[in-house]
């Protein structure tokens, strides 16, 4: 069985099992636990299940490491680099955005 949910501006396809890191959201420091109620689409086992846009009583619920604060880690360093021909301007800038690392429990739904 398997879920996609929505967080943040973004969409996972997710299973029971799963390791995902997910935008990072205001969660308390000491929570273990935290619950996706934006599912818009369960599968897997025969049937499936369409939200319109999501659907009604469905949750993805996940564990993060010990806590919230520790379960932060950071992505991929990005580079934006600004450049202007025949001007001898140019700007290179490093960006690297933070994510919440979870572990997917359960589907329900």
């Amino acid at each position: 069985m398997y879920a996609i949910v929505e967080q943040g501006s973004k969409q996972y396809k997710v299973a029971v099992g799963d390791k995902v890191e997910i935008e990072l959201t205001d969660v308390a420091p000491d929570a273990t636990t935290i619950e996706l109620s934006k599912v818009l689409f369960i599968g897997g086992e025969g049937s499936s299940k369409i939200g319109n846009p999501y659907i009604e009583g469905a949750k993805v619920i996940a564990s993060m490491k010990p806590t919230a604060a520790e379960a932060v880690v950071k992505g991929p360093k990005l580079y934006i680099t600004t450049f202007r021909r025949r001007k001898n301007s140019q700007k290179r800038i490093g960006h690297r955005q933070k994510h919440l690392q979870v572990t997917i429990d359960k589907i329900e739904g």
